[in-house]
Parts: structure tokens; sequence; C-alpha cells
């Protein structure tokens, strides 16, 4: 009972110092919110990736070696479907140009100023492929098409394969510090140029995509997150909360302590050095409902013991005595749940669940103090009792003792069907995914995916074995079979090697003659073509962005139509050992880029995150162990806590049956979360056994009365709190919603009919004194 006299004592002196526990809470929280102007927010999709990561690694070193890849792509895509038509030209003339005035720019590519190569005699021309001044001419636009549909380095990529859409692509050099606002200036000057061309060109319609757009989608996306998350939140949490305590003291009480906990959350987070992204915008929603959680317990024991006849001190002292150690479990338990996150490899995760940690913990003692002291000052009264919860609780509780074999054999089968079904969930992170196809951008993307070079980059930096190798024909040869082997391929739009130029320039300098489309001869031959092409290309448009300085080395860039995971390493697979295989004048190859990136981290975080579980449902089996005082009941009571995770990734097998980054961490959160109807239950039982002496059924019977309404208040709360994140426009947000929400629901299902029935079996015989 020492605890008991504890939670009293406490109780009875937050109560007599109310107005001293009011203003410390308030300095408090000032002082932790306060931290809320040093948070910083980050919309890179880099954000995902840890800096040791050996994917984010190869591809910083590929951008050090051939200039970083953030761009923004123009489509322009006629009405008319002809990507050559004197409208569309013009249009892509018009939009080269004003390309070079986007902030940051250094590099424009497109049909207007694709340079291609011609000879006369010994003289090499390398000029525009469009020509302005002969845009009214038939031949010329018909030999504009011709060569961009026939030249590997523009089809599928400059211009689509079926010459329907073409692109205008602005290479941007960023900068480090203010890359938010970079971003954003660089977005803004996009549309706005876009929407020129609109108004300029009727009949083209322009879509922007590139990383720069998926950086600012990640944003918007946020903000948009925001926008409705925490207003619908709040705006449910009091409609819930008044429907089912039916006590508009609790609801400003309980609104009061959500609104300080977040902006503790969101202040301690930031004064630790926690950064801000799109995947953390669900931490205040979290917090809310884990606030809400913790103050349903309460407000319905205030009720209870009002309803019994206490005064307002004493039910609220009554109220803390019973729930202040069930609270602080569950509110350990959660946090602990929330901190094996940590285990992620993605960084945003493990900032998500520090966040929420921080948020709990701030809850757990602004619940068990402020929000005692405020009631007290509040005119909270006894309400006529809920004629309905009664005999409904009293009914499921009958259900439960009274069929517990049938309910112990559906749980047995459902249980059996949903670990075959789990197995048909797959790992996939695909980046442009991970938006809803509400937004443009995604829509945007898909368009590109479907007309023209794909969704899909795989990026290769292949070294010469020899310094200057790049020249070498048969380093050159093995690139350009490699880049064939790579055209052969399913799904792949295109390939952009630089031994298409080298070929292109040994037919130019054979009098344009197609017999000659090869590899130079000679070494000394194909240097001297570089050298000569070099010279000749205008500033902006060199070759540094395919072949390193030192001329050892040379980019492959590999595009495809939008692959999964699974895809993604499969054919980076096949690549890799087709180099081993037939390439022994190629020292090395080393592979990234965005897809690579996504691919393989999928399977290094669900590894993590496995160790990660497995942790934290140790930590939690051993405190409740500890907490129940009972080796029996604190095994029993793993059950209820694991099988619902089970449910949930069962039913998602057969509906979704793809995990990506996101969900990998969803069932280390949960059990930490759906632990806490478990304890609260089982408080009230053991209660009911211990200090009352009931029997068994009895004591099930008590569980179910005092417990039972909090834990479908709360169960409402979290799964309705948790469904609103299916209104996000960022798709992994939403996923974590719907799983979470599920395994939710499924937990409460079995603390209210498998515990009962698990209970009713390993509690039997078991003898308490009667001291009712």
């Amino acid at each position: 009972m020492a605890k008991e006299q504890f939670a009293v004592r406490f109780a009875e002196r937050i109560l007599s110092r109310r107005w001293l526990v009011i203003v410390i809470t308030l300095i408090a929280v000032a002082f932790a919110a306060s931290g809320i102007t040093r948070l910083d927010f980050s919309a890179n999709y880099r954000i995902f990736f840890d800096g040791d990561n050996p994917q984010l690694l190869a591809l910083e070193g590929l951008e050090d070696t051939y200039g970083k890849n953030e761009n923004v792509a123009f489509l322009i895509v006629p009405d008319d479907g002809d990507a050559t038509s004197k409208l569309a030209l013009s249009a892509t003339v018009w939009l080269t140009d004003a390309a070079w005035h986007t902030p940051y720019s250094r590099r424009v590519d497109s049909l207007a100023n694709f340079q291609y190569t011609t000879a006369d005699g010994d003289d090499l021309y390398v000029r525009d492929l469009i020509d302005p001044q002969q845009l009214d001419q038939i031949a010329a636009r018909s030999k504009v098409r011709e060569i961009a549909l026939t030249d590997p380095r523009i089809a599928g990529s400059v211009l689509g394969r079926n010459g329907d859409v073409s692109v205008v692509n602005v290479t941007v050099e960023l900068p480090q510090d203010g890359l938010l606002e970079a971003v954003a200036d660089v977005a803004q000057y996009a549309r706005s140029v876009a929407s020129k061309a609109e108004e300029q060109f009727p009949g083209i319609d322009l879509r922007i995509v590139g990383t720069v757009m998926v950086n600012q989608t990640f944003l918007e996306a946020s903000v948009s997150s925001q926008k409705i998350f925490l207003p619908v939140s709040l705006l449910l949490m009091a409609v819930i909360l008044g429907v089912l305590t039916r006590s508009w003291a609790g609801v400003l009480a309980t609104g009061v302590v959500i609104v300080f906990s977040i902006l503790a959350s969101m202040g301690m987070g930031a004064w630790v050095g926690l950064p801000f992204s799109p995947p953390i915008a669900p931490a205040p929603t979290i917090v809310l409902m884990i606030v809400v959680a913790n103050c349903v317990h309460l407000l319905v024991a205030l009720r209870q013991r009002l309803q019994a006849g206490n005064n307002r001190h004493d039910a609220i002292v009554q109220a803390i005595r019973l729930n202040l150690v069930p609270i602080f479990i569950a509110s350990l338990t959660t946090t602990l749940g929330f901190l094996s996150m940590n285990f992620s490899e993605v960084p945003p995760y493990r900032h998500l669940g520090n966040f929420v940690a921080f948020g709990i913990v701030a809850s757990f003692f602004l619940s068990v103090t402020f929000m005692p002291a405020l009631l007290s000052l509040l005119p909270v009264r006894s309400v006529q009792e809920n004629r309905l919860r009664g005999p409904k609780m009293n009914r499921l509780a009958s259900f439960s003792i009274r069929y517990r074999k049938l309910l112990l054999v559906a749980w047995l089968v459902a249980i059996i069907a949903m670990l075959i079904a789990i197995p048909r969930n797959e790992l996939n992170d695909v980046l442009v995914h991970f938006f809803d196809e509400r937004v443009e951008f995604r829509q945007d993307t898909d368009f590109m995916d479907k007309h023209l070079s794909g969704n899909t980059l795989l990026e290769y930096s292949l070294q010469a074995t020899t310094p200057g190798g790049v020249t070498d024909p048969d380093f050159l040869t093995e690139v350009a079979e490699f880049g064939e082997w790579y055209r052969q391929q399913p799904f792949v739009r295109h390939v952009s090697v630089i031994t298409d130029t080298f070929k292109q320039l040994n037919t130019s300098m054979h009098g344009d003659n197609p017999a000659y489309y090869s590899i130079p001869e000679s070494q000394e031959l194909a240097a001297q073509y570089l050298l000569l092409y070099e010279l000749s290309l205008p500033e902006g448009l060199n070759l540094n962005n395919q072949i390193d300085r030192s001329r050892s080395s040379t980019r492959v860039s590999v595009s495809a139509q939008t692959l999964d995971s699974k895809g993604v390493l499969e054919l980076n697979e096949r690549a890799e050992a087709w180099l081993l295989e037939n390439a022994p004048h190629i020292a090395s190859a080393n592979s990234t880029g965005p897809a690579a990136l996504f691919a393989y981290i999928g399977q290094r975080n669900i590894r993590a995150m496995v160790i990660g579980t497995v942790v934290v449902l140790l930590a939690i089996s051993f405190i409740l162990l500890i907490a129940l005082r009972s080796l029996r009941l604190g095994l029993v009571s793993i059950i209820p806590n694991l099988l619902p995770a089970v449910m949930g990734l069962g039913v998602w097998g057969l509906t979704v049956a793809q995990i990506g980054l996101s969900l990998s961490v969803v069932v280390a959160m949960s059990v930490g979360i759906v632990v806490d109807d478990t304890v609260h239950f089982l408080s009230k039982y053991l209660r009911a056994r211990r200090e009352y002496g009931y029997s068994l059924e009895e004591s099930l019977y008590y569980a179910f009365d005092t417990a039972g309404q909090a834990l479908f208040t709360t169960t409402v709360v979290l799964v309705v709190g948790f469904l609103i994140f299916a209104l996000s426009p960022f798709i992994p947000t939403a996923q974590v919603g719907v799983l979470t929400a599920m395994i939710i629901g499924f937990a409460l299902i079995a603390d209210l009919t498998l515990l009962p029935a698990l209970l009713m079996y390993a509690d039997k015989g078991r003898r308490t004194p009667r001291h009712r």
C-alpha cells in the first residue's frame, strides 16, 4: 500500500499548492517553448540518410567529380502532340533563354541548344540543333525531328521517343547556407516562367519536375499537413471528449495540457538541436493523442468518484490515487516505444521519436500536476450516469468470460492467417511516390514517367585502369558495351554515356558517313576529337558533367520507368555483375543515385528496426513484470501487446502489400502505445484481486466497469487521431496513420476479448483474501 499512500500524499500536496504548481508550470513551459525559435527546418530529400551512408557518400563523390545534379526541368507538352512543331520549338527556344536566368543556374540543356556536330573536310562545326531563323521552314523542323529521334543522346531524354514532349533541363548549384530559401527562389522562378510561357504560347502545357521541385514539395506538403493535422485533431478531440466525458472543465483542462505538451515537445527538441522536416510533421498530433489518453483516465476516474458522492477535492485525490502509477507506467512504456525509433537508419524517424518522447514526458508531468491543480479551480461537478455504459460493459465482460474458449480459438486462427499474410509485404520506397496523386508534382512526375525518361535514375562513375584512360579505345568500347547492355534491359528508357559523343565525332570527322559511327581507332585520335569538340562548345555546355578533369573516369546515367526497391536492387546487381565479367579495362564502378539510395536504405532500416523492436519488447516486458509483481501475469500481458502488430501487418499484406521506410518503425512505436490499455486494465483487475479480495470473475467485471470506458475513449481518440494522418499529401505519413490506427484498434479488441480469456486460465485457482 506504500504506492497508494505516496499517491495520496502527492495529490494532497499538489492541491494544497495549486497556485505554485500553476506558476511553476507556466514558467517551465515558457522556457521550453522558447526553443522553438531555434528550430531549423530541412526539406531536402537527403535528410533520409546519415552522413556516413555508403550510397550517399558515393553520390557526393560523384557530385564532387562531375558537379552537382540538382535540377529543375520544364516538360513542354503541346496539345497537338508534336513537340517539334513551329509552336513547340518556338516555346523551346524562348524557355531555354529564360531558363538561363533561373537563380543559381549553371547549365541549361534542351533541343534548342543541343550541340550538333557536322564536318566540312577537316573542319568540325558545332552548332545549336535549332536555328530560330529557320523555324518557319518545314524541312528544317523535319530535320530537327529526324536527328532528335535517332540520336541516342536526345531520344528518350530531351525528346520523347514518340516526339510528343520535350524538356528544358536547368542544372543549379544551390548554396549550403540558406538552402531552404534558395530552393523556394528557384521553384518560384520556375513556376512564374512556366506561367508566362503558357500565356505566350497558347496550346503549350508546361509541367515542372526535378530534384528542386522534390525538395520544395516536401516543404509544401509539410505546411499543408500542419494546416490539417492540428486544427482537425483539436476539434475532433474536443468533440470526442465532450461527448464521452460530458465535462467542459475536463475538455478545457485537457486542451491546455495538450497545448503545453506540444510547445514543450517542439521546444525541447529544438534545444537539443533536432531539425524539423516533413516526416516529423505528425509529432504535435501524436503528442496531442498521448495527452488525451493520459487525461481521459483521470477524467473518467474523477467522474466516477463524483458520482460515488465524493466532493471535488476528494474526487481529484482518489482519481490520482487510482491512476498515478498506471499513467506513469503507460507513459514510460510509450516513451520507450518512441525512443526505440533511434535504432532506425533514417534520421527523420529518429528525430520524430525523440520529439514525441519529449512530449510524452511533458504530458505525464502536466497530467498529474498541472491538470489536477487546474481542475481544482474549475467548476467540476457530477453528471448523470450514462445508463447505456454499464450494461454494455457488463455484457462485453460476460461475453468474454462465457465464450473464452471460442475467443481463444478465433484469435489463434486469425493470428495464423495473418502470419501467413505478413510475407506478402515487400519493401518499396520510391521518392516521387512519397506524394499523393492529388499533388501537382506527383502528377507531373507520373506524366514524365509515362512519356519521357522515367523517374528511376541510377548513376555510375566508371574509372579507367590508366591515368587519362577515358580516351583509351578499349576502355571506351567497354563503356559503350555497358551502355548498350543497359539499353537492352526492360524498363530502361535512356542511357547517357560519353561514347555516343565519341561515335558522333568519329562520324562527323569522316564526312558524316554513318559507317563510321564507332569508337575512334586510336587513343590519340579520340583525344584529338575530344579536344577539338570541347574547344567548340559554348560556355556552360562543356563535358565536365560527363568526364572528370583528369580524364580518367566517365559518368554513365541510366533512366528507367519507376521501379520498386526490389527492381532497382536487382537491376543494379545485374549491372555490377556484368561489369565484373565483361569490363577488364574498367578499374572500378561506383553506383549511386536517388533510386539506389532509397532502395538500399530500406533493407538496412528493416534490420535495424527489428533489433529496436526486440529491445523495446524486452524492456516493456521487464517493466510489466516489475509493475505487476507477477511473472505469470507479466508474460500474459505481452500477448495482447504483440498480437495487434501481427494482425495489422497481416491485414496490410492482404490489402497494400508494400512497406516503406515509414512503416518499418510503426511496430516499435505502436507497441509502446498499445501497452497503455493493458496496463490500465490489469491495474484495475489486480486492485480488485489484491485490495478488494474479489474473485477472478468479479475482478474482471470490476476491470471492465472501471477501465472499460476509459479504454474505449482513449482508443477512439487514438484511432481517429491517427486516421487524420490519412489526409496528409505525404504518403509515408498517411500510411503510418492508417497502419497505427489499425494496430491500436486491434489492441482494444485484444484487451477486451483475448486478455480476459487468458486471465481466466492463467490466474485460475489463485486464492486472494477477501476484505471488500
